[in-house]
């Protein structure tokens, strides 16, 4: 966003007010909204300082008051939705409904807002981009794909199946992954007694020997000086930290980019991502082949809804294949992200016309490599779990026991 500075005459008098805008057109129409007056003329400025803590500051606070709206919450909403728009029911009324009749306030705000912006004459999809945290990319995706086919009811009973099937994708990946954070959370608890309060003993037994530490030795006691001297600091530094990484990773899209590529090349995580993205991107781009969507269109709206940059950039490259007149399996295969039989299924339903249900089986193909991750993400996290368990034991027990056989040596030979 640019700031711009409108020079307005108001009762005889100029008046020179700030405003935010992508550019100058835009500026000049928020103005004639906004002011009263006459507008005189619109002219980009530097923002002043004043202005610009102020923007940082409710940038910053603004990723914190946001509120994600139950999943539970938003599937049923979007069912009612899906059955009330069937029966006939107006947009408008069917979203002011829902949300005079749910308990998750999150839900209330943003169907309540998104009831008063159609109202005001804006689309379904238009409305609800301004709330993309709380409702996510494929909402809008799927709400976009039924206002462009006019089968707006069904594309929510899909969109409703979608969430459905993230919600227990999600509840699987928590009962993966809860022996190893109970482990986890017990290995912390118990290191953190040790250094509290047993080194501290051997500590003092090992500065009245006066004699050279091994290197575990050391490790210890420096872990066990920093964590007893300047513990709440650590954490305090830790949770300042990951706030500010937090802020620049969503207001800043170079470092969000940056962040997405590490996390493709991280182990286990760069499959979740991977799969889970695939998954969900042809499942969409079927649901828009099948109801008759340009093919280049269909990709815009399926390719919008991805979250992981990197992948992102990669498939807008296909969209400007296709718009080449290249072939879409040719695109796809230029990306480097499908196998060769996903690229031969594509290339087939291309030349038999059945693309829709080709892209359908390839769905359902990323849908059970990502079910099979999730069922195996325990067995592989094991290896790493007790990789850092062998650690802490060694390192606790190196070095607390060797210099005590260093003490018995001694005295043994003295």
């Amino acid at each position: 966003m640019k700031y711009f500075e409108a020079t307005v005459l108001k009762h005889g008098k100029k008046e020179i007010i700030g405003l935010y805008a992508e550019d100058k057109k835009e500026a000049m129409n928020y103005a004639k909204l906004k002011f009263t007056g006459i507008i005189i003329k619109i002219s980009e400025a530097d923002e002043p300082f004043e202005d610009k803590f102020r923007r940082l500051k409710n940038d910053f606070l603004k990723n914190y008051r946001k509120k994600k709206i139950k999943p539970d919450s938003l599937i049923a909403a979007i069912r009612q939705l899906a059955v009330m728009t069937n029966a006939g029911i107006s947009i408008h009324d069917s979203l002011s409904e829902i949300a005079n009749a749910t308990a998750d306030e999150a839900l209330e705000t943003v169907f309540s807002k998104v009831a008063d912006d159609i109202n005001s004459g804006q689309s379904l999809s238009k409305s609800m981009q301004n709330f993309r945290f709380e409702l996510g990319n494929l909402t809008i995706a799927m709400v976009q794909l039924g206002e462009k086919t006019g089968n707006l009811d069904e594309a929510l009973y899909a969109l409703a199946d979608m969430l459905e099937e993230i919600r227990s994708n999600v509840v699987k990946f928590k009962k993966a992954m809860a022996y190893p954070r109970n482990v986890m959370i017990a290995m912390a608890i118990a290191f953190t007694i040790l250094i509290s309060y047993v080194v501290p003993k051997f500590k003092e037994m090992f500065e009245q020997l006066h004699a050279e530490l091994p290197l575990p030795t050391q490790i210890l006691l420096k872990l066990e000086y920093l964590f007893n001297n300047f513990g709440p600091y650590i954490l305090l530094g830790l949770f300042i930290g990951f706030v500010i990484f937090r802020y620049m990773v969503n207001n800043y899209e170079h470092i969000r980019f940056k962040w997405h590529k590490l996390l493709l090349r991280t182990y286990l995580v760069k499959n979740l991502i991977m799969f889970s993205t695939l998954s969900r991107f042809t499942l969409v781009f079927s649901e828009l082949v099948r109801a008759g969507i340009p093919i280049a269109e269909a990709l815009d709206t399926a390719i919008s809804m991805i979250d992981n940059l990197p992948l992102k950039q990669k498939l807008l490259s296909v969209r400007v294949t296709v718009e080449k007149g290249g072939a879409l399996n040719k695109g796809l295969e230029e990306t480097g992200l499908f196998e060769n039989m996903i690229i031969q299924m594509v290339r087939a339903g291309e030349d038999s016309g059945t693309l829709d249900s080709m892209i359908k089986k390839v769905a359902e193909y990323y849908k059970m490599r990502f079910d099979a991750i999730i069922e195996g993400l325990s067995e592989a996290i094991e290896p790493i779990m007790l990789f850092m368990i062998a650690g802490m034991v060694i390192l606790l027990a190196l070095g607390i026991f060797l210099p005590m056989w260093d003490m018995g040596r001694a005295v043994s030979g003295g």
